[in-house]
């Protein structure tokens, strides 16, 4: 059996990716994949209680990134491998990147030590694709404003963001190949002709 294909969406609290994501699943579908659509922190029941926790109760730096890791290892042996393993194609609401960028750049961790948590809990998975959607920081502020009511990371200050999308476009210019970076201003049907031309390109 041809294994799946891991498709994962980044991008800063703002920047929209959640509004593309049915839209990644329903163009894969039409092409007569099998898809599961997921996110982090989250994607199984241990997942989803860490999330809770996650996004609404007050905790430091090294716990957060612990616990997104501890959702991260059950996410990946209970439902990410079991299913590319099948076949089925996986897209994921955010993943490794998402702590380097929350937790390194946001909270100013050292990328070593996320680095060597991914080491353990991923033994060299990466995601086959990353589509980043980016905005510039005033934008997105506008659009967290407008949405439901702010979780813990989105109730950060606009430098926090900044610095969350430093790293996100730093690593896009360290793995161009792997992380695709889209300008999230554009309208919808613009947008996502371009991430269609981009899961073309995955066979």
């Amino acid at each position: 059996m041809i294994p799946g294909k891991f498709i994962t969406l980044e991008g800063v609290d703002g920047a929209g990716k959640s509004t593309h994501l049915e839209f990644v699943a329903n163009w894969l579908r039409q092409q007569g994949r099998k898809v599961v659509v997921t996110r982090e922190p989250g994607g199984t029941p241990l997942g989803e209680t860490l999330r809770e926790l996650l996004l609404h109760r007050d905790m430091d730096a090294d716990t957060e990134l612990l616990l997104m890791f501890a959702a991260r290892q059950a996410h990946l042996t209970q439902l990410i491998l079991p299913a590319l393993a099948r076949g089925t194609w996986v897209v994921s609401d955010r993943f490794t990147d998402a702590s380097y960028a929350y937790q390194c750049g946001g909270r100013g961790i050292a990328a070593e030590r996320i680095a060597a948590l991914e080491a353990w809990v991923q033994r060299g998975f990466v995601p086959d694709l990353t589509l980043l959607f980016d905005v510039p920081p005033d934008v997105a502020e506008t659009r967290r404003s407008a949405a439901r009511t702010a979780d813990r990371f989105e109730r950060e200050a606009g430098s926090f963001f900044s610095r969350v999308r430093s790293v996100y476009l730093e690593r896009a210019r360290d793995e161009p190949t792997r992380i695709r970076v889209l300008d999230a201003r554009l309208d919808i049907a613009d947008l996502q002709a371009g991430i269609a031309g981009l899961l073309k390109g995955l066979g």
